[in-house]
């Protein structure tokens, strides 16, 4: 019988759904799950007939591998990964591929890919994202790792990742862990995303009064617009979506949303970095304060007067403000997601390209949308271009967005209604666009109260002074400026 071109541990979900693409695709694969009868009911079920073959163990799994053996893991994130590796080891001999297609946080897989290339090995990171449906039908794949295991993973991944204007949306993202770093800026976005759009649609309901119907309807005509993307389309499907009773289905569900962790890790990043990237911040805090139901619940018992002032404006036009406040938002989010890859790579040495980054994003992922072929072109035309916001593309958009943005997130603090993400984004694009900002103040109090120096707008960068505050601090100042 012939030898499988890729073997796959972890038939849950996403694994089995990678298999069938994999399979449908032309490749024959071999499969295992610590839980045998799984293979067995898969192999028996829904891969009966098929070129998919059920091993019992490991070792029977890399019996039934073309070599270079290629293995990939898709198990739960975290220790369950480094069990799988020290087990797979023994099976495996030097030159052989494991692969994680789990959601790894980014430094564990540069640990693991200098652990597997100790024993003479090379290793993958991949994000997948697109979920079950993008998993059978195209996911969108970032693989980093070992560069040497590119050439021999490349046609399958190639072969079964989302297409758009019929490039695959799949391409060597780097060194190490830059696979798994890619991917958790792609979900940090997605929450952005996410959160953008529901403080729109908090702002048509609490503000303008609007029904889920009502709604439905514009989310289907901003879905023709720059807006056009996945998560658009989900929201117009979502709020048209009836109970058993009639009544619209999203009215139904509780306020309190979860979350996976991967928003937080770019969060997180982000800080380790110095980037400020405030929309995804918020985002995640948005999810944090949700979940907080009964605390809000009481509160807004306690404060039933909140001072608000009614919108009396145009109903119609302050809808297109709120397209034109998202489409803004969004572009920030974008840009300060790319600052962070940028700085990163900086960092971790890691050579990515942004072009290509945004073209594997445009199909098969959560965040896909028209505006990632922009994204793309304005690192075509400057691939050394330091934020989104000089690209003269973007700058034309947001110069004439601006108007409305700032209307918006006006008559949200004005109405009570919280916007965190769409007024996050507006104070960045305000600093960013500030030749000036308060920081001046700022570092006179950290050398008041630490001796912390400051530089001076009549002398050169890089010169650093103290100065004796009260009289009384003498003149020795900290060593380190950032301290």
């Amino acid at each position: 019988m012939k030898k499988a071109d890729i073997g796959l541990i972890g038939l849950a979900v996403m694994g089995e759904n990678l298999v069938m693409n994999m399979e449908s695709k032309g490749f024959t694969v071999a499969v295992f799950n610590r839980t045998v009868e799984k293979v067995d009911n898969f192999v028996n079920g829904r891969a009966k007939g098929k070129n998919i073959i059920g091993c019992h163990s490991l070792q029977e799994l890399a019996d039934n591998l073309e070599r270079p053996r290629k293995v990939m893991m898709m198990v739960k994130a975290g220790q369950a990964v480094d069990s799988l590796i020290d087990t797979l080891l023994p099976v495996l001999d030097n030159g052989d591929i494991i692969i994680d297609g789990g959601n790894s946080h980014f430094p564990d897989t540069i640990r693991r890919c200098q652990y597997v290339e100790s024993k003479g090995l090379l290793y993958v990171g991949t994000g997948v994202s697109g979920g079950e449906e993008g998993a059978l039908k195209g996911p969108s794949l970032m693989p980093g790792g070992s560069p040497a295991a590119w050439p021999f993973i490349k046609p399958i991944f190639q072969s079964i990742s989302a297409k758009a204007d019929g490039a695959p949306c799949c391409d060597w993202v780097g060194e190490n862990g830059a696979g798994h770093f890619v991917k958790m800026v792609h979900n940090g976005i997605e929450y952005g995303d996410m959160q953008l759009i529901c403080e729109a649609y908090h702002l048509m309901k609490d503000i303008l009064g609007m029904s889920a119907d009502e709604m439905h309807k514009v989310f289907e005509e901003w879905n023709k617009t720059e807006l056009d993307s996945y998560l658009i389309e989900i929201t117009r499907d979502i709020l048209a979506y009836k109970d058993t009773d009639g009544k619209p289905l999203v009215d139904k569900i509780l306020d309190t949303a979860g979350q996976k962790g991967t928003g937080k890790w770019t969060g997180i990043a982000a800080l380790d970095e110095g980037v400020p990237l405030t929309l995804i911040g918020e985002s995640v805090f948005s999810r944090c304060l949700s979940a907080m139901k009964e605390d809000r619940v009481m509160a807004s018992k306690k404060y039933t007067e909140k001072h608000t002032t009614k919108f009396e404006g145009d109903k119609k036009q302050f809808i297109e403000d709120i397209r034109r406040a998202l489409y803004a938002s969004k572009i920030i989010s974008y840009a300060q997601g790319y600052t962070l890859m940028r700085t990163a790579a900086k960092t971790y040495g890691w050579n990515l390209n942004y072009g290509g980054i945004a073209l594997m994003w445009r199909g098969g992922c959560i965040i896909r949308s028209v505006f990632l072929g922009k994204i793309k072109e304005a690192y075509d035309k400057n691939p050394e271009l330091s934020n989104l916001l000089l690209d003269d593309y973007f700058f034309k958009a947001i110069d004439a967005l601006v108007p409305s943005w700032r209307k918006v997130v006006a008559q949200a603090m004005l109405s009570g209604v919280p916007v965190p993400a769409f007024s996050s984004a507006l104070c960045y694009f305000d600093g960013y666009t500030s030749e000036r900002l308060p920081a001046n103040l700022l570092q006179a109090q950290r050398d008041y109260f630490g001796a912390h120096t400051y530089e001076r707008v009549d002398e050169s960068r890089g010169k650093f002074f103290h100065t004796n505050w009260t009289g009384e601090g003498g003149s020795t100042s900290a060593s380190t400026y950032n301290a």
